[in-house]
């Protein structure tokens, strides 16, 4: 028996743009509108919105490691770790890939099924030949002037409570310029989805094997590490990935005594700026997570 619905076309006709508007929605649905933030040479900036699937969309976490030499960086640290464990727990949620990349620090991880994850993903077909190196400068940033003095290494201790930082490190039998041994213990690694990694071509197979279109970089620090390390910013722009930085989940290492002789969070933001300019857009956390921005609390000096 032929339905109702077939014996009227008109009908018909509404039926089926009724399912195409619900299929249209349930892609929706599944995709990650995002706002990209990037400036001008002139350092205007100008945004820009993509739609993102979060099942081909990785979060590189950055050196977030347990400890470091400089002591305020530590502290730092500590303020974003209760906000970007639940940015990283909300994008797993949303299906994208989390890659753990505590430089230096592999060794307590080796034989877990996140690290073996990164280490056996095949080698990929457009693996960069220089991929597995640290990247200090691309050609687009010739443009520009480095805008802080990082000569000093940038920290910004007070001088007596740093050597009393050194101490205490030592104390632990640590060496107190690289006390790190493992990522801080508030980033909690899902040892069924995410991976670990410190090596640019471990994680360039990884993405090209899960197939990773789009990569968001967070973690410190943004005018080091997130920049230059293999797996940082630098080396995913220039090879070609679509690469964003979140921009409230980072920090810099730049002390205010040093030129241009600003805040330390003023520095933090004008090398932001400048990566926004050369190397890559950025985005922030609230677009996963929602909420509000990160923001460091006020400077006081301790």
């Amino acid at each position: 028996m032929v339905t109702n619905i077939f014996r009227n076309p008109l009908r018909l006709l509404l039926s089926l743009a009724l399912a195409l508007q619900c299929s249209v929605l349930v892609f929706a649905a599944d995709t990650l509108p995002v706002t990209l933030q990037s400036r001008m040479i002139g350092g205007q900036p100008e945004t820009r919105i993509q739609s993102w699937n979060p099942a081909e969309t990785a979060i590189i976490v950055c050196d977030m490691w347990d400890l470091h030499h400089c002591l305020n960086a530590v502290r730092r640290e500590g303020e974003m770790v209760p906000r970007f464990n639940q940015f990283l727990e909300n994008a797993r949620a949303k299906g994208m890939l989390i890659i753990h990349a505590p430089s230096d620090c592999m060794k307590p991880y080796e034989g877990q099924p996140a690290r073996k994850r990164a280490q056996n993903a095949p080698k990929a077909a457009n693996l960069p030949a220089e991929i597995g190196i640290w990247c200090s400068k691309i050609p687009a940033e010739e443009k520009g002037v480095y805008p802080i003095d990082q000569s000093d290494g940038g920290e910004d201790d007070d001088p007596t409570e740093h050597q009393a930082w050194a101490e205490k490190l030592k104390g632990m039998g640590l060496n107190p310029r690289a006390p790190w041994t493992h990522q801080h213990k508030g980033l909690r690694i899902d040892q069924d989805l995410d991976a670990i990694s410190d090596s640019g071509i471990e994680i360039w197979n990884l993405l090209y094997t899960k197939k990773m279109k789009n990569v968001m970089l967070c973690g410190v620090h943004v005018n080091m590490c997130v920049s230059g390390r293999p797996f940082g910013m630098r080396q995913l722009a220039k090879n070609g990935k679509n690469v964003v930085l979140v921009r409230d989940l980072t920090d810099s290492m730049y002390n205010p005594a040093k030129w241009p002789h600003v805040s330390h969070h003023e520095g933090t933001a004008l090398f932001i700026a400048h990566a926004e300019k050369y190397i890559c857009p950025s985005i922030t956390s609230d677009q996963i997570l929602g909420g509000k921005p990160f923001e460091f609390r006020p400077i006081t000096g301790k």
